[in-house]
């Protein structure tokens, strides 16, 4: 009986072979005398790696097999992505990827490079400690995984994961965690972790995504009316308890007021749909087709679910709905771009980080370079000790 006790259990765990393989990841010749860092993980949606049709097939295929973005029963689901999107959309996806596609690849990503580079500046001004930025896509490259071994190998002992999306949405941020806490389950050493939500209604965010669009009437005109055409999802999402339509159209409401727009001078629309079903309405398409017979004949649309310019604002925004105003008799369309690297934007975001990170040794004004240092060098002598580093 006396194997079956706790003791008798670690006896027997003792004769396991020594080779035996873990699950969980450790770092190869860790050294404890690593200052701990903080980090954070700047997310996004992602791109396709090429305006290819091969490049988008890879792309959707990762996208839309997603089950927070496509809540239909799986067996089904395959054979409609395998058997007819996959088939037939990477061609018409390349096409539009291409007439956006700059010198330094995918829009998105090469502004979301420089928002995290901009990112890693500002927090360096304001952290006394260590601090790494990594970019990190859902879908696509850089992955989630990778940006985490980045924040790793830069020993992040604690970590902020904000995802690139103003308003909340199970398509979007709950993917973003799944995503996280998918690596995470491998790791042997977990790092602290916060995670922000949200910040639809952030006043640093709202006055940056005012002061953009008060810089475009000052320079353009006011236009007769001012879309915020945010990015669809499908009603029941909605009904089910998705609070993605309430948040949207909240930051829509505090940037109207701060810019002292009457309630006739803005509307809130939905872009982007896909599939048959009905999805959040109004949609910006029909919106800026029945406009001009109206007598709105001036509009300018902003897309503040977008953090970076992408191909859902500058190809079917930019020029497939502004074909569809002028093609209805409208006489002047603007595209208000996204806040992108805006330093009022990067400010907004800087803001952010920091008042999630309140509390870590990092941000404390007695953190101290040579202590923290002193400390790290004796851990190390504390393992070299037992013989666990070099």
């Amino acid at each position: 009986m006396g194997s079956s006790s706790c003791i008798g259990y670690t006896h027997d765990i003792n004769l396991l072979p020594v080779y035996a393989m873990s699950k969980f990841l450790g770092t190869d010749s860790y050294s404890h005398n690593s200052q701990p860092s903080v980090g954070v993980l700047l997310c996004n949606l992602g791109s396709p790696d090429a305006p290819t049709p091969s490049a988008l097939r890879r792309y959707l295929k990762q996208f839309l097999w997603d089950p927070r973005v496509i809540e239909v029963p799986r067996p089904i689901w395959w054979l409609i992505l395998n058997g007819i999107i996959l088939n037939t959309r990477p061609k018409k996806s390349a096409h539009a990827y291409a007439s956006v596609w700059g010198e330094d690849g995918s829009p998105l990503l090469s502004i979301s490079r420089r928002q995290a580079a901009a990112m890693q500046k500002a927090l360096e001004m304001e952290i006394k400690g260590p601090v790494t930025v990594a970019l990190a896509m859902r879908y696509g490259n850089p992955s989630i995984a990778e940006g985490l071994q980045q924040l790793k190998q830069a020993n992040c002992q604690r970590i902020l994961v904000l995802p690139l999306y103003p308003q909340y949405s199970a398509t979007t941020t709950a993917s973003v965690f799944d995503a996280v806490v998918d690596e995470l389950k491998t790791w042997r050493w977990l790092p602290e972790l916060r995670f922000v939500n949200h910040y639809h209604d952030d006043a640093t965010y709202i006055a940056a995504l005012a002061n953009s669009i008060r810089e475009h009437f000052d320079s353009s005109g006011q236009p007769d009316r001012l879309l915020f055409s945010f990015h669809g999802m499908p009603k029941r999402y909605l009904t089910n308890g998705d609070p993605y339509f309430c948040e949207c159209h909240k930051t829509a409401r505090l940037t109207a007021e701060a810019l002292g727009l009457t309630q006739d001078q803005w509307q809130v629309t939905f872009q982007s749909r896909f599939g048959k079903e009905e999805w959040l309405k109004p949609y910006t398409d029909h919106t800026l087709e029945s406009l001009p017979a109206a007598g709105v004949k001036k509009v300018a649309v902003v897309c503040p679910a977008f953090s970076a310019d992408c191909l859902e604002t500058l190809e079917e925004i930019a020029v497939e709905n502004r074909g569809i105003f002028l093609g209805a008799g409208g006489e002047h369309f603007a595209y208000i771009p996204a806040l992108n690297d805006r330093p009022d934007h990067i400010a907004a975001l800087r803001d952010l980080c920091l008042r999630n990170m309140q509390g870590w040794p990092e941000l404390s004004a007695d953190w101290n370079a040579s202590q923290a240092q002193h400390e790290a060098e004796q851990r190390q002598q504390r393992a070299k000790t037992h013989g666990t580093d070099a």
